[in-house]
């Protein structure tokens, strides 16, 4: 059976794929941690000048796999007392390992449609290439909660504010070309093109002095830095707070039941 992260070198580039295309590259436990692996893995290796992020098949990665029913924490690299004391949790440490803990470019490759926790995964890269007919889409509002996993950071950088608030309280799906428009994506390529594309441009920033790009994102990094780790933490407050409300209660009562939903701003189910 195929390794559910794919590892592959092209010279100073790494290609770290997400391989679970029979499931959208949606993340169990596994993928997510195997993700977050390979991107430290990939650090660590001065021979890794540039990392590439993309999904096998037609999915970058479809949020979070809610069909896993069996324990995966085997699977979480912690000790058990790590796990204990943990306060962030695998959406808010992609965003956290991509961007404070990595300091190599990684370029996101948006294959297909990104979602959620995959859409979280897709904006903590540094430079993101998508494929015209890729989907990007928040699906906060539609489980009665607000976005985590860093996507208040990253959507902001993006979009501005404006914009992030439209593109998240409208659930909106956007492919390629708007999101190339709105200022989500660098680039937005044929599907036909799109992988001989994304390996072009991966190989072409191997021309730059790996020393000059890890000390590029740096200094981006520090320039548009807001407390991150405050930030995380507010954004995982503040989900648990919409999730469990009588409303958030509603909204997924509701989309298992296939219907509108009946909010009432109440913080309480009677």
């Amino acid at each position: 059976m195929s390794k559910i992260v794919n590892e592959l070198d092209r010279g100073h580039v790494r290609i770290i794929q997400m391989n679970r295309p029979e499931k959208k590259n949606a993340a169990s436990l596994e993928l997510a941690w195997g993700v977050i692996e390979a991107i430290r893995k990939a650090q660590l290796d001065e021979n890794v000048w540039v990392i590439g992020l993309t999904g096998v098949g037609d999915a970058f990665c479809a949020g979070l796999d809610l069909t896993i029913e069996e324990n995966q924490d085997s699977f979480i690299p912690m000790s058990e007392q790590d796990r204990y004391f943990d306060d962030f949790g695998w959406v808010s440490r992609f965003f956290y390992t991509l961007r404070e803990e990595c300091d190599k470019p990684i370029i996101g490759g948006i294959n297909g449609v990104a979602v959620g926790a995959g859409l979280a995964l897709a904006l903590g890269t540094d430079i993101r290439i998508m494929a015209e007919s890729a989907r990007l889409l928040a699906g906060y509002p539609r489980i009665g909660g607000s976005p985590d996993g860093g996507l208040s950071i990253t959507l902001t950088q993006a979009l501005g504010y404006e914009q992030a608030m439209k593109f998240l309280l409208e659930n909106r799906t956007v492919t390629g070309p708007e999101a190339k428009s709105l200022g989500m994506v660098s680039e937005c390529v044929p599907d036909d093109e799109f992988e001989e594309r994304f390996h072009d441009y991966l190989d072409s920033l191997t021309k730059v002095s790996p020393i000059t790009g890890r000390g590029t994102k740096r200094v981006i990094r520090a320039a548009t830095r807001i407390d991150n780790e405050k930030q995380l933490h507010y954004e995982l407050w503040n989900i648990g707070k919409t999730l469990g409300s009588g409303d958030g209660i509603e909204a997924r009562q509701a989309f298992i039941e296939k219907r509108d939903p009946q909010f009432t701003g109440k913080t309480f189910i009677d």
